[in-house]
């Protein structure tokens, strides 16, 4: 029997749960470069700052009060990606204005799966992979994402938990329990 290593994952312990629960989401699928989950952690609070319940403009409203502009974790705007997201909801048995909805639904369109080979290349630059960012979002105004996706890069840290996926001490002896539950969608 062979003794293997601990596994590392990204913490951040002045993160938000949604943010918490983002950055569990991508990694167990994944997404494991700092730089790559904190430009995606940074785009999706430049959209919504992890709202679900956000239609453009801010106001907080369910999905079938949202009738202009965009809705939810990334603005869903066009046509097509609006009723999309209810309709993979639905399909899949989701609550379409839920976290864990709304990043299936991110994981599963054809925009984000047409970038997914590149947020899954480590060691790039933030710079880099803000550039995978903008064919999965086409976003109209750049406005804070890379500050934030830097804020993120400087919050996030590595933290060493076994097989069972529960997290235990970190490298610098501190406890930490994001991976205790179970979030389904």
């Amino acid at each position: 029997m062979y003794d293997y290593p601990p596994t590392p994952v990204y913490v951040c312990d002045d993160c938000r749960p949604a943010e918490v629960r983002t950055i569990e989401f991508l990694q167990d699928r994944g997404i494991t470069d700092k730089n790559a989950i904190s430009v995606l952690l940074g785009n999706i609070r430049q959209e919504s700052n992890f709202q679900t319940t956000i239609c453009e403009g801010g106001a907080i409203t369910r999905y079938v009060n949202c009738r202009s502009g965009g809705f939810g974790l990334i603005q869903w705007t066009t046509a097509a990606r609006y009723v999309g997201l209810s309709k993979f909801c639905n399909a899949n048995g989701c609550e379409v204005n839920s976290l864990d909805g709304q990043l299936r639904y991110m994981w599963n369109e054809n925009q984000f799966q047409a970038q997914l080979p590149n947020f899954k290349t480590p060691n790039l630059s933030i710079e880099k992979y803000m550039q995978f960012a903008y064919p999965w979002l086409g976003w109209g105004i750049h406005g804070n994402r890379t500050k934030y996706a830097y804020d993120y890069s400087r919050k996030l840290r590595l933290n060493y938990h076994d097989d069972s996926g529960r997290s235990t001490t970190t490298m610098d002896g501190r406890q930490s329990s994001i991976r205790d539950t179970n979030n389904p969608c």
